[in-house]
């Protein structure tokens, strides 16, 4: 396909690594850094990115856009790109559920800009075959091409937005779902003063679930802060569906509780994060 000149709202982890998707396909990509750290920046350098410096600029530049943001801000991003004219392709690749990307893309459509419905599974997309971008939408045919090159692996769900986000949805609602219940058992367990009988157990049934478990809950501290968010989506796309969403719900506040662990130089100790989850001796003070 033609050349493309793409704009990456928010090159954090993700984003940059969909960016260098984009950049192996043959395209040019754009950034702005206003309002953005010095560690985003750094990043942006380091893989090239062109830097407009004014949001305004990027729209300008840019002929397709694509949102990789934390879920509470989505609305917000897409929001300030109608409020500076853009008339292109905007791609929300931002995990939230379905009837939420529905409503920024009516929002989107009515100011003339194409909306193009994404979700991402996997982390950032450095190696073949480990993450996929599905998109959904009238023009998620044309968007795909962009990243044709990988390693980004692209999935065209159709043409109705909300099938890309629904597919995120139900896959993060088991891979995060079930960390956040193992560091639920594991806090449980410790409070009740059985977490090494309760690991015996398991290993006479999956040798592997102990130590797995263990290193879950301390390694998803990192995100914590964004799977928090993240649940409360997909806890709103169950009961959309006529499913309860209570688990996930529940799960928000498991990762609330350690949504502080952000920015930590190492992982914290198992018995930090159990403690952090448990709030019985707060309830025991009131």
């Amino acid at each position: 396909m033609a050349k493309q000149q793409i704009g990456i709202l928010f090159p954090g982890q993700m984003g940059i690594s969909v960016a260098a998707s984009a950049q192996n396909s043959g395209h040019a990509v754009h950034w702005t850094s206003e309002g953005r750290s010095s560690k985003t920046k750094d990043r942006a350098s380091e893989h090239n990115l062109s830097d407009t410096g004014t949001l305004q600029a990027l729209c300008e530049a840019s002929e397709i856009l694509v949102c990789v943001c934390p879920p509470h801000a989505a609305e917000e991003v897409a929001a300030r790109v109608r409020a500076h004219a853009f008339r292109g392709k905007y791609l929300d690749a931002n995990a939230i559920a379905p009837q939420r990307s529905i409503r920024i893309g009516q929002a989107m459509e009515a100011a003339g800009i194409s909306f193009i419905d994404g979700g991402i599974v996997g982390g950032p997309a450095w190696e073949p075959g480990q993450t996929w971008l599905y998109l959904s939408g009238e023009c998620a045919g044309e968007v795909a091409g962009c990243f044709s090159a990988g390693p980004l692996e692209t999935t065209v769900v159709g043409s109705e937005i909300g099938k890309a986000s629904a597919i995120k949805m139900c896959y993060a609602a088991y891979t995060k779902g079930t960390t956040a219940l193992l560091s639920a058992i594991l806090a449980t367990a410790e409070q009740l003063g059985v977490r090494q009988e309760l690991e015996t157990q398991w290993s006479r049934d999956w040798p592997e679930l102990p130590e797995q478990a263990r290193r879950r809950a301390r390694r998803v501290t990192a995100k914590a802060w964004r799977f928090a968010g993240e649940m409360g989506e997909i806890s709103a796309t169950f009961q959309q569906a006529g499913v309860p969403g209570g688990f996930h719900a529940a799960a928000k506040e498991i990762y609330s509780r350690i949504a502080h662990f952000k920015g930590a130089p190492t992982e914290p100790a198992l018995e930090d994060v159990l403690r952090a989850l448990s709030r019985t001796s707060d309830s025991n003070s009131d």
